[in-house]
């Protein structure tokens, strides 16, 4: 066979085989220098995520460098930041709607903008546009101790609010926001309480608990602690009663009723624990 002839069959198949190799290039996976995470948290019911991209100090200038002041920036790497809040919340005075938000910032010197914007798949900042934001807050950074990684925390959660902040480098950016835990618990309540079966005392009482504890609704809590007790006396509903006379004023009746809570618990059960119990009427006592 020829030369020219050898060329003529050799260069279809080199390129028919740079061809078929294409595809197997486009979806070679490597892992990413800024690599993808989410942090998750629930706060009273509601649940609360953040997803996004952790990129490393490696020795660079990051506020005023790497991440320059008074721009928008997409708080991490790569796609942008989001946050999702499963039921509304309130933050800084404003409601803002359950969903997906992306969670851009300017930095500044001595202020940061936070914003939640409705679009909240993006790449980087590129198409980011002010008319989606939903809310923007001003917030004060504070100096933490070194995190080579972008990392974002809740350091402070309660039943009805968290603080979220994002750390990286020497600083810290954090937000609070608050949730209706009370009405979302007490409407939920008043619905198991009304569908419950003549033999539960749990629920009632579980429902009294949560407004003692939390010191809301106490009134309608009197009424949840004696349907419960009505239907079956027991150690944690008696003494949940003795609370109540406490808060009353009325320590002595709540005094003997946790005594009979305890001796009710102790004949339902001779190993019951009844700390709890005790260590109430020993706060009484004093």
């Amino acid at each position: 066979m020829s030369k020219s002839r050898l060329l003529a069959i050799a260069v279809p198949l080199a390129a028919a085989t740079l061809v078929a190799a294409a595809p197997a290039l486009a979806q070679l996976d490597l892992p990413r220098p800024s690599p993808k995470a989410t942090v998750s948290q629930t706060v009273g019911l509601t649940d609360v995520t953040v997803t996004y991209c952790r990129p490393g100090v490696k020795g660079r200038v990051i506020w005023g460098g790497l991440v320059p002041y008074n721009q928008v920036w997409r708080t991490g790497a790569n796609e942008a930041t989001t946050i999702t809040f499963a039921d509304d919340v309130t933050i800084d005075g404003t409601k803002l709607p359950a969903g997906t938000y992306g969670l851009f910032t300017i930095p500044g010197k001595d202020e940061w903008t936070v914003i939640f914007n409705k679009t909240a798949k993006q790449w980087g900042a590129y198409q980011y546009k002010q008319a989606d934001d939903a809310l923007r807050i001003k917030v004060k950074p504070h100096e933490m101790p070194f995190h080579e990684l972008l990392t974002f925390c809740f350091p402070a959660v309660s039943t009805e609010s968290a603080t979220v902040a994002m750390v990286w480098d020497k600083l810290a950016v954090p937000f609070t926001f608050k949730v209706d835990t009370v009405d979302k618990v007490l409407a939920e309540a008043r619905k198991a309480i009304a569908e419950a079966k003549p033999d539960d005392w749990r629920t009632s009482y579980r429902a009294a608990t949560f407004c003692l504890d939390n010191n809301v609704n106490l009134p309608e809590a009197r009424t949840w602690l004696a349907k419960s007790v009505a239907v079956k006396e027991t150690m944690y509903n008696l003494a949940g009663q003795a609370r109540l006379l406490a808060l009353d004023g009325k320590k002595a009746e709540a005094i003997a009723l946790a005594k009979k809570a305890i001796a009710v618990g102790k004949a339902a059960d001779p190993k019951a624990d009844t700390a709890m119990v005790d260590n109430l009427i020993k706060e009484w006592e004093k």
